[in-house]
């Protein structure tokens, strides 16, 4: 895949980076207000009950904080959490070892649930559903069930691809949330609050900037704040204004709408390759040398919630604003 500035995927670098600016409440939580109303009033239901809070399901484009909501869920309910992800769970013994450090009430994180091996995930079932599960110890003719009982606990598991979750999975989470991407307002402030904690100085119209081109996402929004930061300290006096942020944005070619080469070539190859489309996505994938999946999951969201792309029965169709934003003539 190729790698983009405004990626909403994270390195290991900068994993640890959003470790350190992550809310610890709802209160400190920027968005996602319909989520956060939502759950605090289910945990709030399961305190007073002194019960694990039901299974949780968060899904949504990368890079919208799904897994520092599971670590504020968590928090809210005063218990440990443990995390894990669907690539790291290779066969069922993998799953029982998460299980078991499980206390009472604990919340067990899996993020990428829908790439859970077929096995781990029906193992699953009925430790969700009755906090059990059985396993085959022994081989051959000495082999025989034992029945392992378990904590009750609170599975959170985090997707982008809901629609690749299983039908027996996905009814087993009795709350299911859509992240949705982030206002400009709501990303201003999350702009404003990580360049406090790094201590740089940044004025309002520099914080809509780079809000207004970090895609609806928290990740890329701080991930393009760090990279103004440091064009504000050698080219400038540190402060970061709106000058400063757009020169800085301009230089890594991300432009007012928060399209970078990536998104800029698979426009400009629709329009220019195929007439605006309709075009297959497995050839546009190839004319832009991507994967079918990475233009799916990670470009076609934005860009349709956007308006520069649509899809049809018959493919994907550059919009009018399309040619407007890369100033080509539009025929209907």
């Amino acid at each position: 895949m190729t790698d983009r500035m405004i990626s909403p995927n994270a390195n290991q670098e900068e994993e640890f980076f959003e470790k350190s600016l992550r809310p610890q409440s709802f209160a400190q939580y920027i968005g996602q207000e319909k989520v956060k109303q939502e759950l605090s009033i289910y945990i709030q239901a399961a305190q007073k009950r002194e019960e694990a809070l039901d299974h949780v399901l968060l899904y949504g484009p990368p890079g919208l904080g799904k897994t520092t909501m599971a670590m504020v869920i968590a928090n809210e309910m005063q218990v440990n959490i443990r995390t894990t992800s669907g690539p790291a769970i290779e066969k069922p013994g993998d799953l029982i070892a998460t299980l078991n450090e499980l206390e009472p009430g604990d919340v067990l994180f899996v993020d990428e649930i829908h790439r859970l091996p077929r096995v781990a995930e029906e193992m699953l079932y009925s430790a969700m559903e009755d906090f059990f599960v059985d396993i085959m110890v022994g081989q051959g003719t000495t082999a025989h069930p034992v029945h392992f009982p378990l904590p009750p606990f609170t599975l959170i598991g985090a997707t982008t691809r809901a629609g690749m979750l299983s039908a027996p999975l996905r009814d087993r989470f009795g709350i299911i949330s859509h992240m949705q991407y982030y206002d400009e307002n709501d990303l201003k402030e999350i702009v404003q609050r990580t360049a406090s904690i790094f201590e740089t100085e940044i004025v309002t119209e520099g914080a809509v900037e780079i809000a207004r081109r970090s895609r609806g996402t928290p990740r890329i929004a701080n991930r393009l704040l760090k990279r103004v930061r440091d064009f504000a300290q050698v080219q400038a006096d540190g402060i970061i204004n709106r000058e400063i942020a757009d020169k800085a944005l301009s230089l890594l070619q991300v432009d007012h709408e928060g399209l970078d080469l990536v998104d800029q070539k698979l426009i400009k190859t629709m329009i220019e390759l195929y007439n605006g489309g309709p075009v297959g996505l497995s050839t546009l994938s190839i004319n832009i040398g991507e994967e079918r999946e990475t233009v799916e999951d990670m470009y076609e969201p934005y860009l349709i919630q956007k308006g520069f792309l649509k899809r049809t029965p018959r493919g994907r169709v550059a919009t009018a604003l399309s040619y407007e934003h890369f100033g080509y003539p539009y025929q209907e």
